[in-house]
């Protein structure tokens, strides 16, 4: 069954169209400082590792976690391989992080490594890596602030290839527990001939266990999964009860292996997204048409023509073959308006009428590879005539000056897609396409769902919590930050981005020193009038600006309902946001 084409449904309440600016508050935020007793465990990116992919990937790795079960409750790995936790309860008593578990085996000994990650599955259980390619399965216990007792280990595997872990979960069926597990690696790709060649895998793990005569509880892998794709995810996370998978990304994913075998169907697959094949057609679009061209079989004719457009949708073919073209269009057309013409050199010309005159499509089909796009001579004329006749009118002054452009203002080269995953099919369900919806951050706000994930939705951003449960809605927009979208492209140090899970505030942390926090819009005490407008305000929102007592790069970054932590090489800050 071929994934249906959906898209995110924006919550019209939950946007603020008479929104103005941020009002800078002088108010101080108050700061603690932690000095650690050894250094985190910073990784420094290899020779080899010189990608933009390995850069997001692991050079701009998060080293601290927070714990969604129990709250103001961080995690973070030193240079010992100890996992430290800072729980806090009172800002004025703050003590040092102390130790919760500590690597059996040297990690720093490994000449080739990645950062230890760390991944909170349940509210007793946890997973490590220790960045050389070995799993671990952790007991916490109850980690609140009255717990005290040592995680004890449970499950210790090499899994190959060192990795970083991206999400887990725990669930029961059937009387039986499972730990899903979610790995990422960028690892050299033989059969990449162009590019970077390297390619990025995620692989599902399922570790079950299972009562034996002696009492003893056994953990082993059940299941491995492997996907392989062209770039690092923004987001990848599996579904409550491992039904299903998300991923979201610039390249598609597909599922490959399974516990070491080959699909029968992947390597078609690959030859269809990889390889660089002939155009199955060319399109090319003006502000108000579309005009596409098909190649149709030898001694095709007229009459064998198939041709199905709605104002959303286009198939079109020969009959008793499968379809050329068929999927979701970008955006709404006239089908009234809208006709064919079959050509001498049997290839079929399509002209489609924008519903909407204006806005450019980045693609023709949502999610469809099999396009090239033509640039329009008559629009390229039009953008040279209009610069010649700005060059006219004021001598020695350029039309457009690219310098003068802000980040916000470029559309991203590639459309990136959020597709959702079978667990028993292992095939794309649905499939969002993104387009140019710059992803933003991810954010655990409630234990029992998934992660939820922050996009751009022109100045704003908005976030969207998957509901997997809910086949016709699967993505809900559950808040709004007004304006982020924009504030965070001026921000060009900026290094991490996160939310309260109350969503009372947003923060933008740079690679040194400033981390700036944006609130929601509060009652204001005073009467305050708009002069432009000539009415009274009684909302303001409010951005504040602490600066760190240090010069060190920026390693982690975690909000709180009350609080944010900043990781650095050797201290930890505790900003007080909210009482």
């Amino acid at each position: 069954m071929a994934a249906s084409n959906c898209s995110l449904k924006i919550n019209r309440q939950l946007l603020d169209p008479n929104f103005e600016s941020y009002r800078l508050s002088l108010d101080p935020l108050p700061s603690y400082k932690i000095q650690l007793d050894a250094a985190v465990a910073e990784v420094k990116l290899e020779d080899h590792q010189y990608t933009l992919d390995h850069v997001r990937a692991f050079g701009m790795y998060n080293y601290l976690h927070l714990d969604p079960w129990y709250e103001d409750s961080i995690y973070f790995i030193d240079c010992m391989g100890r996992v430290l936790n800072l729980t806090v309860t009172l800002d004025t008593a703050l003590g040092k992080p102390r130790e919760v578990f500590c690597m059996p085996s040297n990690p720093n000994l490994c000449e080739s490594r990645l950062c230890a990650s760390l991944s909170l599955t349940s509210a007793t259980w946890a997973a490590l890596s220790d960045g050389t390619g070995r799993l671990y399965l952790l007991r916490t216990g109850r980690r609140d602030e009255g717990a005290l007792s040592r995680w004890e280990l449970l499950f210790s595997e090499s899994m190959g290839e060192p990795f970083i872990i991206v999400h887990s979960l725990s669930h029961v069926h059937a009387g039986v527990e499972s730990v899903e597990l979610l790995l990422l690696r960028i690892q050299k790709d033989q059969s990449e001939a162009k590019g970077s060649g390297f390619s990025v895998f995620l692989e599902w793990l399922t570790v079950t266990s299972a009562r034996g005569h002696d009492e003893e509880q056994r953990h082993k892998v059940r299941k491995r999964r492997l996907l392989q794709g062209k770039s690092v995810p923004d987001y990848a996370a599996v579904e409550p009860q491992g039904q299903g998978l998300m991923v979201a990304s610039e390249k598609p994913f597909r599922f490959t292996h399974v516990d070491g075998e080959p699909l029968e169907n992947s390597a078609s697959e690959a030859m269809e997204l990889d390889e660089k094949t002939e155009p199955v057609y060319f399109w090319q679009q003006t502000t108000e048409d579309i005009t596409v061209t098909v190649r149709l079989p030898e001694d095709s004719t007229k009459d064998v023509v198939d041709f199905r457009l709605s104002p959303d949708n286009l198939t079109l073919g020969v009959q008793g073959h499968t379809p050329l073209l068929e999927g979701q269009l970008h955006a709404l057309v006239d089908p009234t308006a809208s006709t064919w013409n079959f050509q001498d050199d049997q290839s079929l010309e399509v002209f489609l009428q924008k519903k909407t005159k204006g806005p450019m499509w980045p693609q023709l089909l949502i999610g469809d590879r099999g396009e090239e796009f033509v640039m329009n001579e008559r629009l390229t004329d039009e953008c040279i005539s209009a610069a010649e006749l700005n060059d006219n009118t004021e001598k020695g002054k350029p039309p457009c000056n690219v310098q003068e452009l802000e980040d916000c203002d470029t559309f991203p080269g590639d459309s990136s897609s959020l597709m959702r995953f079978d667990e028993k099919t292992l095939k794309p369900t649905h499939v969002v396409n993104l387009g140019s919806h710059q992803f933003l951050f991810t954010l655990a706000v409630s234990p029992s769902e998934m992660p939820c994930f922050c996009l751009r939705h022109d100045v704003d951003a908005l976030l969207w919590q998957p509901r997997p449960d809910q086949t016709d809605s699967m993505w809900e927009h559950i808040a709004t930050f007004n304006a982020l979208g924009y504030i965070q492209a001026s921000k060009r140090d900026k290094k991490f981005s996160t939310c309260a899970p109350n969503f009372s505030y947003a923060a933008l942390g740079e690679c040194l020193r400033r981390v700036f926090i944006y609130r929601q819009p509060s009652p204001v005490d005073t009467v305050l009038f708009n002069r432009k407008q000539g009415r009274q305000v009684g909302q303001v929102a409010k951005q504040q600006v602490s600066s760190l007592d240090s010069n060190e790069t920026v390693l982690g970054f975690r909000a709180t309902n009350e609080r944010l932590f900043v990781l650095i090489s050797n201290y930890l800050f505790v900003l007080k946001v909210n009482n």
